[in-house]
């Protein structure tokens, strides 16, 4: 691939892993003074994790679902525009004509709303002696993919259980997303399984970075999370990692890199399409 002339090849990106709690207002100051943190070390990009305003649970979406616009989507608008960076919101539960989503905003330096993922692919498993979780009890599905584009590189957002689903990140690399953004809130079960392994799989199949951002771990909570919150480069390799407490941490994504692993390792150019595709069926 070749790197268009004037495009920054460089930039920093924040992950913030934060301790949500039960009250929202706390939890949009807090998430609000980290991206502020984050600004002033010079991430361009920030983070936040799924569910970042509010517990994780079935039980708990129907209360703190809001509208978008709504109070949660204001304050990031606002704090994009106050730190002059590209927010992505990590995940709130959204109301929408009477069904509620698990539903990522993005907002451009100048506060506007850039996109709205809701995760397509609903978290409804069931191990048997170690976890049952069915958030279609609550949610409904989103229908559509999620591209942006930056001023560094076009980037493709998912939600936690998406990772899972190699066609959903195949597609956006065919529509040159360089960059996979989840927030996601794996648990004790499933984190230290496949947390950091779907990240480098979904990484390594398509030749880009892959972003995974946690809540901090509360122990006391119904839905403990698994925290690790991580960036993965094109070649595999876990360039930056968190524990589980709350904290911000940062990663230096280098599209020059990312040509040229693409260009020792032609994987889009041998694909063979005679034989197998996939292919998106909605825009």
């Amino acid at each position: 691939m070749q790197l268009l002339k004037g495009v920054m090849t460089n930039f920093r990106i924040a992950l913030v892993q934060l301790q949500v709690s039960a009250a929202k207002t706390e939890n949009l100051n807090r998430a609000a003074g980290l991206v502020k943190t984050a600004a002033a070390q010079g991430a361009k990009l920030v983070i936040l994790p799924e569910c970042f305003n509010s517990p994780y649970g079935t039980q708990y979406f129907p209360e703190y679902a809001e509208k978008i616009p709504g109070e949660s989507t204001q304050k990031l608008s606002e704090i994009a525009k106050e730190c002059n960076l590209y927010l992505i919101g990590g995940s709130i539960p959204e109301e929408d004509a009477g069904k509620l989503y698990n539903t990522c905003t993005v907002f451009g330096p100048d506060g506007a709303l850039l996109a709205k993922h809701r995760k397509i692919h609903l978290f409804d498993i069931d191990v048997p002696g170690k976890i049952r979780f069915q958030e279609s009890e609550t949610l409904s599905p989103g229908n559509s993919f999620s591209v942006f584009d930056t001023p560094y590189c076009k980037i493709g957002l998912g939600i936690c259980y998406d990772i899972r689903f190699a066609e959903l990140a195949q597609i956006y690399a065919q529509k040159g997303c360089q960059l996979l953004v989840y927030p996601g809130a794996f648990n004790l079960t499933t984190g230290p399984a496949h947390w950091e392994l779907l990240q480098r799989g979904r990484a390594v199949d398509n030749q880009v970075y892959v972003v995974a951002v946690s809540p901090a771990r509360d122990e006391k909570a119904s839905y403990v999370a698994w925290g690790h919150s991580s960036v993965v480069n094109p070649w595999g390799e876990v360039i930056a990692k968190a524990g589980t407490e709350e904290t911000v941490i940062y990663a230096d994504i280098d599209l020059k890199k990312l040509a040229e692993i693409r260009q020792q390792i032609p994987i889009f150019s041998q694909k063979r399409s005679d034989l197998y595709t996939v292919q998106a069926k909605t825009a």
